[in-house]
């Protein structure tokens, strides 16, 4: 550089103020590099920190020197960089940016110094940066991460189970959630098959750019902090049927949103746990016993009607029909059936929302009867129940990291017409059917199913996807029949309420593994012929297809060596089961993953994961130091689920793509931080889930950093945090897949940044496929959501939500007209706006 300058540099601020900036840079580089260097890291930080720190003293002496070194520095972090992140755009944000901000000032700056280039030199070099960063930026708006779609091509039907058309016991003949009519939707899943696939194509991709809000219900349910609606509300004849928060029962006008009956169970607010929220309800139909000539007809079973199918994929509206021969009222022909989170089973008519008076008493039933000792908030049931051959099956949540010996995981079927048990599966008393006996209770700690059921009328077979014991991180006081049952896909025989079959997705499970998702059944092609089958996601984010009549792998699993140690060497598995069908696991981290906004925030969790045990997927929990899980325990898929197109046959899975940083925390220590289970504490004292959970009654309490954050509110692993991928059924290949979310609503700090960059963010929640070739879906934090077209992974239609939309939407049919529904609740797990909105979206009359 040459040139010269007439600035009086006797007390140069600026050069003063930026060279202590570039010194301040290097000596935090340096001093954290070194650190880094001593856990066995990259050596780039104590030399870049160097050279910045020999730069920043020269700088701030005017002396061009100084520009030598950092142009020294600079060209090193190019060739790094370029090294160590190849062409993957996220790694080089933290690597390059602040350098080329810093790049972009000294050149202004040059001038200044002794011997320093002239301003047109200087500013040239200021506007290659400026080009530098604007392109940079621009790029942030393509989304990176995407695996290109392939052909989606029709397929022949892939169906789900069949419809029985033997004949049969009346009172066992299928339900709407069994049959749905092609404009309901009957159970969570759509149906009891939980493919989440609505035959309506109505709205599809040349005309769903249109679509368009018709109306928005407002359930005036505000919880507060322990806010996360996360309804997918029913649909059957012209009623929808939804639960608020705090488990108030609604019907809707299907066409118009406006509320037709609410009953309101008071559930207190003190019962409400702060991890839990009401998914959804079920609805059952008492079977019309009559002869041929006799039709049984009331106003109640305009819902019955409505299930005759229409042509072009709308189902009629259903009206009030007239009979020759009207049988006598029966109480609640049609009924909603919710489960509350106090652990109630509540039961009301589905035309007055009056409760049926011939269910339990006066209309509802406490599970916990049996269970002994249950605190406040510590039992709640979350999702549907599922109805199988007259028999109403129930799980429920224990709230998760209190206690070893918690509230028993006991499932339980009730007569769904009078509520009375008919069995109780409580794995470790094989040897009973019903409720324990004066003075004993059902097993304390147990797994539990906090989660939807799927189900099969024909098999009789209802699948429960089951947790883990009570105490997630510390299993050697685990007994032989939890190890197991738990972490198990368990079909149980509705008839006894014994298990037929399970399968383990993870042996001895320390890292809250538990099975939030859905079975998906379907019939599998094979070389055979098709089987009935079930896909199984898994958190790991495993897909296992198992015969859903014995549970056996209709594709490879295989058990392979995992990481051995933590602080029960004794009770790891060597092995666990990995799905040779598909998996949306992506590699084992490495240091090169970390991520931040900057390379100071970088560095830092770079440290982090050097002073972490990590060795890959199952590493076992630690004392001392922290231990890293990856995938987290919130996902790949979660309780959203999969969604099933069995025509084209095609999988829609979104998942999380999360690390946490866990510690086991010993029970002294974990004492005097006052760690005590929730129902024990107070107020704003009980926190967040995972975030020091006492695991009273065994020898460490569990530190869950679920989202593995740096104090700037980033999570320190690079993105994509969470995507969307397309699978082909038959041979489960991936056909698309792609990040999932924008950064619109996050930020450094928790500033949002409104800007549209996908990202691909931390989502809650499942998508919903047509027959209109559309996946609609909310579940990311940024407040969208979206149609996705099924051909390509392309967003054609998206819109901005009042609240978060962690919650599975729905489609139905009512007038002639398709509507998408979506309950925007917010969630406070994931950090979104609450609400109470629910939004209807349709094409313009």
């Amino acid at each position: 550089m040459s040139g010269t300058s007439t600035v009086d540099r006797t007390m140069d601020w600026p050069l003063l103020l930026f060279g202590a900036l570039v010194t301040l840079l290097g000596a935090v580089l340096a001093g954290g590099g070194a650190w880094l260097a001593a856990l066995g890291g990259s050596w780039y930080y104590v030399l870049a920190g160097i050279g910045l720190l020999v730069a920043g003293v020269l700088l701030a002496r005017a002396r061009i020197s100084g520009a030598w070194w950092f142009a020294a520095v600079f060209v090193a972090t190019l060739i790094w960089t370029t090294w160590e992140s190849g062409l993957d755009y996220w790694r080089w944000i933290p690597r390059l940016g602040l350098m080329v901000v810093v790049a972009f000032v000294l050149a202004l700056l040059l001038p200044r110094l002794a011997g320093g280039p002239s301003r047109l030199v200087s500013r040239s070099l200021a506007a290659l940066m400026g080009v530098v960063f604007i392109a940079a930026f621009a790029l942030a708006f393509v989304p990176h991460g995407v695996t290109a779609a392939s052909a989606v091509a029709t397929r022949s039907p892939v169906p789900a189970n069949a419809v029985p058309t033997t004949d049969a016991d009346p009172s066992q003949l299928p339900q709407a959630a069994d049959a749905p009519a092609d404009g309901d939707w009957a159970a969570y899943g759509r149906s009891n098959a939980s493919l989440r696939y609505s035959p309506l194509q109505q709205i599809n991709r040349s005309n769903v750019a249109t679509l368009k809000r018709t109306w928005t219900y407002r359930t005036g349910d505000l919880p507060g902090r322990r806010w996360g609606a996360e309804t997918t509300p029913l649909k059957i004849g012209d009623t929808v049927y939804l639960c608020s928060a705090r488990n108030q029962l609604i019907a809707l006008d299907a066409r118009t949103g406006k509320q037709r009956w609410r009953y309101d169970p008071n559930v207190p607010d003190k019962n409400i746990p702060y991890t839990a929220a009401c998914r959804g309800l079920a609805y059952y139909e008492l079977p019309a016993v009559a002869p041929a000539a006799t039709s049984t007809v009331t106003a109640s079973t305009a819902a019955g009607d409505a299930r005759q199918q229409g042509s072009a994929g709308i189902a009629p509206q259903a009206g009030n029909h007239v009979a020759a021969n009207v049988a006598p009222a029966q109480d609640c022909k049609t009924r909603i059936i919710e489960g509350t989170l106090d652990a109630r089973l509540i039961a009301v008519d589905a035309v007055t929302g009056v409760p049926c008076a011939g269910f339990g008493n006066n209309g509802q039933v406490d599970i916990t009867v049996g269970m002994g000792k249950v605190s406040p908030a510590m039992v709640s049931i979350t999702s549907a129940p599922t109805i199988v051959r007259g028999v109403l099956v129930t799980g429920h949540q224990v709230l998760d990291g209190q206690r070893r010996w918690a509230p028993s995981g006991v499932i339980q079927g009730f007569d769904v017409v009078t509520g009375e048990l008919r069995w109780a599966w409580d794995m470790m008393r094989p040897d009973r059917n019903g409720r324990p006996p004066a003075g004993e209770t059902y097993t304390r700690g147990t797994p539990n199913m906090w989660t939807t059921a799927s189900s099969d009328e024909q098999l009789g077979l209802v699948y429960l996807p089951m947790g883990n014991s009570a105490a997630d991180y510390w299993s050697s006081l685990r007994r032989p029949l939890e190890n197991e049952y738990a972490t198990s896909l368990v079909a149980i025989d509705v008839t006894t309420g014994k298990p037929a079959w399970h399968f383990q997705t993870t042996h001895m499970d320390v890292w809250d593994y538990d099975l939030g998702s859905q079975a998906s059944l379907v019939d599998f092609p094979t070389a055979a012929g098709r089987i009935p089958a079930l896909v199984l996601p898994t958190k790991q984010g495993d897909m296992y297809v198992l015969d859903r009549r014995t549970g056996k792998p209709l594709v490879g699993v295989e058990e392979r060596a995992v990481p051995q140690g933590g602080v029960e060497p004794a009770q790891r598995a060597p092995t666990q089961p990995y799905s040779l069908y598909h998996t949306l696991q992506k590699p084992t981290l490495t240091e090169r993953d970390m991520w931040g906004i900057s390379p100071i925030d970088q560095l830092a969790c770079r440290i982090q994961f050097r002073k972490a045990s990590y060795e890959g997927m199952y590493t076992p929990p630690t004392t001392g130091r922290h231990s890293i899980e990856y995938t987290g325990y919130n996902g790949g898929s979660d309780w959203g689920g999969i969604s099933i197109d069995p025509r084209r046959g095609v999988i829609i899975a979104n998942y999380n793509d999360m690390a946490n940083y866990n510690e086991l925390v010993p029970r002294v220590q974990a004492d005097k931080m006052g760690w005590l289970p929730r129902d024990e504490m107070r107020g704003d004292k009980a926190g967040a889930e995972g975030a020091g959970d006492p695991q009273e009654g065994t020898p460490y309490a569990i530190n869950v950093n679920a989202g593995w954050r740096m104090p700037t509110g980033l999570l320190c692993k690079q993105p994509p945090y969470g995507g969307i991928r397309a699978i082909d059924l038959a041979s489960g290949k991936t056909l698309w897949d792609r990040p999932l979310g924008t950064a619109r609503a996050n930020g450094p700090f928790g500033i949002p940044s409104h800007l549209p960059i996908v990202i691909g963010t931390p989502n809650n929640g499942g998508s919903v496929v047509t027959a209109g070739g559309l996946v609609f879906i909310a579940a990311a934090t940024d407040n969208l959501i979206r149609a996705i077209d099924i051909n390509t992974g392309e967003t054609v239609w998206q819109d901005v939500l009042p609240a978060g939309g962690q919650a599975t939407p729905m489609v139905y049919a009512a007038g002639g007209r398709q509507y998408l529904v979506i309950m925007a609740g917010g969630h406070h797990f994931m950090e979104t706006p609450e609400g109470d909105y629910v939004i209807a979206y349709a094409l313009p009359q």
